[in-house]
Formats: C-alpha cells, structure tokens, sequence
C-alpha cells in the first residue's frame, strides 16, 4: 500500500493532472486489492493443502457453509470419495478435514464477494451515467474474466478429483494467470479514472519510467508462471540450498 501511494505521488510529480473520476478508481482500487487478498488466501490454499477438499462446485448454494453435524459429515463423506483421501489423508478425523475445509471455504467465498463488489457498483455507475457505455462494456469484459477464473479454478480443482490427488500445473499456472491479469487489467483501468491522460508527447522521465514497467512486468509475469509450475509440480522440493542448486549454477543432469 504505502509502494502503491508513492507512485501515485511519482506520477503526480511528472505533471500528470487529476482525473474527475475519483470515485471509480477508488472502486477499482478496492477490486485490485480484493484481487490480491484472492492471490494470498490461493497460496495459503496450497500450502495447508486444502484446495481438494471441496468436492462440488456449487456457484450459487456454495455460499452457505455446512451449519450442523449432518452436513458436516455429508462434505466429509464426498471428500472420502476423493484420490487424495484414499490415497493421501486416510487417516483424517472430521476436525482435520474442517480445518482444510474452512480455507477453501473462505477462498471461494471471497472469490464470489469480489464479483459482487465488481458487479453492482458497475451497474450503479452506468445506470447513473457517470461512466459512458464504451467504458461499461470494456468493465463488463473484465467481469466476464472473472467468471472465467472462477471456472478455470473449478476446472484445476477437478483435475485432483480424478485419479492422482494433485492438480494440473498447467491449469494452476492458468488460474494464477488470470488472476494477474484481472489485477492487471483493473489496476491499468483505475490509474486511467484517477489521471488525465496526457494530450502532449510525454516527457521524457515518464516515457522511460513506463518502458522500464513494461519490461519488469513482464519479468514479473514469467517469474510467476515459472512459479506456479514449481508448486504444481514440487519443484522447490528438488534442492535445499539457495542460490546455488548442487553447489552449482546449472546442477548436473
């Protein structure tokens, strides 16, 4: 937050004059941030190894969570027909499996809050006109994105349902994807609601500043898809020591 403040005071020393669309950046704003609580409760879904304990994906009921001891013990059962109970969690107990339940439970359920955070301020500010039908229909397609990411999470969570209780690091490389692409997209789209674009050629310190972020944007962009493979695949387990691998560079073989 205080790195996210600091560019916006860089880009307001450049001379960049305020936009009068305040308010929809501020609404943007808070999607980007919503977005990046997604990113962090997906990692910690991986790491406490809970994303397969949800068996069904239901995008409307799936909003209440089991409320007693029957429902409870009927996600349990679903989640005894799964590989990864058979083959990896035989031996746990229903409070084991609430602890991983809730986890995912609480990344789904913030998935479908963001897109109603998205959705009914979109439809407030177009229906008041205070964006123009142009700006509504590009905001419409990231919300489409957004539908897409929750069946690509469904989609990668499925492929640990079948016969091997993990999921598909292609498919985990796409669903981390696409949520830096929405980030991107709506972070993109709030600058320009916060900031005037400029008429001028720009300046010189600010035509450097932004070819220099496109260029560590796409670093940024290969270093995580390099890391999803690496979790969807437990490549960090491979070697132990940093920076070297080996005691190399390059390790043998």
């Amino acid at each position: 937050i205080l790195n996210f403040i600091k560019l916006l005071s860089l880009i307001q020393e450049f001379g960049v004059p305020r936009n009068s669309h305040k308010q929809v950046a501020i609404w943007l704003f808070i999607c980007c941030i919503m977005v990046v609580g997604m990113v962090v409760i997906g990692g910690l879904t991986r790491l406490t190894e809970s994303g397969l304990s949800i068996t069904e994906w239901k995008p409307i009921t799936g909003i209440i969570p089991p409320h007693d001891e029957a429902t409870w013990q009927q996600e349990f059962t679903n989640y005894q027909q799964s590989p990864e109970y058979k083959k990896k969690n035989f031996d746990i107990t229903l409070e084991d499996f609430k602890a991983i339940f809730w986890v995912e439970f609480i990344h789904r359920l913030l998935g479908r809050l963001v897109g109603l955070v998205f959705v009914f301020p979109l439809i407030y500010f177009a229906a008041t006109k205070k964006i123009d039908l142009k700006f509504a229909a590009k905001l419409s397609g990231i919300f489409l994105l957004g539908g897409l990411q929750g069946l690509m999470g469904w989609y990668m969570v499925k492929s640990g349902l079948v016969d091997d209780p993990e999921v598909s690091p292609y498919r985990l490389a796409a669903h981390l994807g696409i949520a830096f692409l929405i980030f991107g997209l709506l972070f993109w789209t709030a600058l320009g609601q916060w900031f005037k674009k400029e008429k001028n050629k720009p300046k010189k310190n600010l035509l450097r500043l932004r070819n220099l972020s496109f260029v560590m944007t796409g670093l940024i962009l290969l270093q995580v898809t390099a890391g999803a493979f690496v979790a969807g695949l437990d490549a960090g387990l491979t070697y132990n020591t940093f920076p070297l691998m080996d005691g190399k560079l390059v390790p043998d073989g």
